[in-house]
């Protein structure tokens, strides 16, 4: 350790050289709500009226602070907090000033730089200005002793874990904490509801880690469990974890809960234990911005433990840091008429830039090989080249503030949580909707669910049937016919959304799904088992934005790209899907068609749609060949 004291100010410094590199490294370092809670740090509470210019605070200021508490030993000490900066992989740091306690400012920077040879120097810099003799007597203690031990403990674990390749767990944060023992009560209750969901058919290689997880695993990450993020630590299908999740919550081992996230921040504000609880309109107080809510990317479905089973506290040790917002390489508060240069590593794809202020989404920055090596982003100015510059992964960015208030730079991917379960998936699986029938919006609101493909089916000539075989063995066949169509479409991951007579409208996150789905049933009642009668299914399948809506206490799809899937179907002859050219563009669907092991044809074709007379429509008809 290197440090110093003077008559203001505390200064330590520890240097650690660790083995794992800064990019294994930084999801561990970095996500300091867990960090702290692992060096022993008391948790805190969110104070009201964060400050902000226009609220009492100083001015120029644009970025907003947060306003924290925590209680130690009985003392209660309160603050002030700046936005946390960072430089992903290689900084990250904070300014805190405390209204109450011995210490008056405390300054926290981190820098892991890549050591020659492997490996990483990880410098981990304090800064504290006492609050009198209390300040002067508890800093050297607190700080320079009791910190010191337990900082560099944590510091070699999370190297071991990056060195294993557990920088993340399934809930989403580091995998550091001690594991958890449950009294005999709890495990006798968690076997039982293991043994439940084995005799329901569920995946016991699937079971065994749900329950390890949920009787052993740290607490943080049982308070967000996300399905996709344990599917992929597991090495598991995502959808089968999916249905496990939503299994268990039905079973009572989980509770199921939605969280409505900020288009900017990305963060949870707000949750809801049912759809009926989730509001159009939303406010993060993060981002100081109203938002509407849309199901394909402000909602998210998360879980974690019953109660009854083991009671999960969700507690805060750090309420900024860049992991609460892990999309964002790049954040920096830059002063009235400021400029500063940052060297972040890039990810290839789409990176957007914006500032606090202004709330800005332009321009798009494509990292992509070959790009430039340098770029500068203005507040208050015109960017250069702000038609989508293409950068290198290893840039020299200049951020410049031409305004006069401070701003707070942001650079994040566009990319839009690959891990992220959305109610928009959620609510179109078959499965959902059999054991949460009851779950819907609030009488007449209407959510956004983004683009979604649209499925209807009627069977051909059945008043026909009904005449010539009687309407007691008609009926059943119409029946067995529903059948099909709900195993095909929930194998595809679908679900039917509601029968009118013989016809079912159907709904899949994509339409590649629906389409194997319609001609897998069409195929099965064309060739029934001995002694059935062979049916006809016709089938029409459209893709665009939808919305959701509550109809008859079930959840319901309306709009107008919903209209155009309910004219397709009339136009199919049996045994063919009537496909928009929105489909048949697709590339799922074109690389479906291409396949020559699916064997399907598409011709093409033109006409005209009922309540949509003034338009002309390019459709295919796709069908097996021969």
């Amino acid at each position: 350790m290197r440090g110093g004291v003077s008559e203001k100010e505390f200064h330590y410094r520890w240097e650690y050289d660790l083995r794992a590199d800064p990019q294994a490294l930084w999801p561990l370092v970095s996500d300091t709500n867990r960090f702290n809670r692992d060096a022993g740090l008391p948790d805190v509470t969110r104070r009201g009226g964060d400050a902000r210019a226009g609220d009492g605070a100083e001015p120029g200021r644009a970025a907003r602070r947060r306003r924290l508490r925590l209680s130690k030993l009985g003392v209660g000490v309160e603050w002030e907090e700046e936005p946390f900066e960072w430089v992903r992989p290689f900084r990250f740091g904070v300014v805190r000033r405390y209204a109450t306690g011995p210490v008056e400012e405390a300054r926290v920077t981190a820098h892991l730089s890549e050591r020659e040879g492997g490996g990483t120097r990880l410098v981990y810099d304090v800064r504290a200005r006492p609050r009198g003799a209390l300040g002067r007597a508890v800093i050297p203690l607190q700080i320079g002793r009791v910190s010191a031990h337990r900082f560099a403990e944590v510091f070699r674990r999370y190297d071991a874990l990056a060195l294993e390749g557990r920088a993340r767990d399934g809930g989403g944060g580091a995998v550091a904490g001690r594991a958890h023992r449950l009294g005999a009560g709890e495990r006798a209750l968690l076997d039982s509801l293991r043994r439940r969901l084995l005799a329901d058919g569920a995946n016991p290689r699937l079971v065994a880690p749900l329950c390890r997880a949920v009787g052993r695993a740290d607490e943080m990450a049982l308070a967000r469990m996300r399905p996709y993020a344990l599917a992929d630590s597991w090495g598991a299908a995502r959808r089968d974890v999916l249905e496990l999740f939503l299994k268990a919550t039905r079973a009572g081992l989980l509770d199921l809960r939605w969280e409505l996230l900020c288009p900017l921040c990305r963060g949870a504000g707000q949750s809801a234990e049912s759809l009926r609880e989730v509001r159009p309109g939303q406010h993060c107080d993060s981002c100081m911005i109203d938002f509407t809510v849309d199901f394909d990317r402000s909602v998210e479905v998360v879980f974690r433990p019953n109660a009854s089973v083991r009671r999960v506290e969700a507690r805060e040790f750090c309420v900024g840091g860049p992991q609460v917002t892990p999309h964002v390489v790049v954040q920096q508060l830059v002063p009235a008429g400021g400029r500063r240069a940052v060297e972040p590593v890039l990810e290839e794809g789409r990176h957007n830039f914006r500032t606090h202020a202004s709330k800005e989404g332009r321009p798009f920055l494509v990292v992509a090989r070959g790009g430039a090596g340098s770029l500068t982003l203005r507040a208050g100015g015109a960017n250069e080249d702000a038609e989508e510059p293409r950068l290198s992964a290893r840039p020299v960015i200049t951020l410049e503030n031409d305004t006069d208030a401070e701003q707070l730079f942001v650079v994040e991917r566009a990319a839009w949580g690959e891990q992220t379960a959305t109610a928009a998936e959620v609510t179109a699986l078959q499965l959902f909707r059999d054991l949460f029938a009851s779950e819907a919006l609030r009488p007449g609101d209407r959510i956004n669910v983004g683009r979604m493909a649209i499925l209807f089916t009627d069977l051909r000539d059945s008043t026909r049937l009904y005449r010539e075989i009687g309407d007691a063995v008609a009926f059943g066949a119409v029946m067995s016919h529903f059948d099909v169509l709900r195993e095909e479409i929930g194998r595809e991951g679908g679900a039917i959304v509601k029968t009118l007579g013989d016809a079912v409208m159907g709904v899949f996150p994509r339409p590649a799904p629906a389409l194997r789905a319609v001609m897998a049933a069409q195929a099965r009642l064309a060739a029934p088992p001995a002694g059935a009668r062979p049916l006809t299914l016709k089938a029409g399948l459209h893709a665009g934005p939808c919305i959701a809506v509550t109809l008859n206490g079930r959840l319901d799809y309306f709009g107008s790209h919903v209209n155009i899937a309910a004219r397709l179907e009339p136009l199919s002859t049996g045994g063919d899907c009537v496909v928009t050219a929105d489909v048949r563009r697709d590339p799922e669907v074109a690389a479906l068609l291409a396949d020559p092991a699916a064997g399907l044809a598409a011709e093409p074709s033109e006409a005209a749609l009922k309540g949509f007379d003034d338009e002309r429509f390019e459709l295919w008809r796709v069908k097996m060949k021969g």
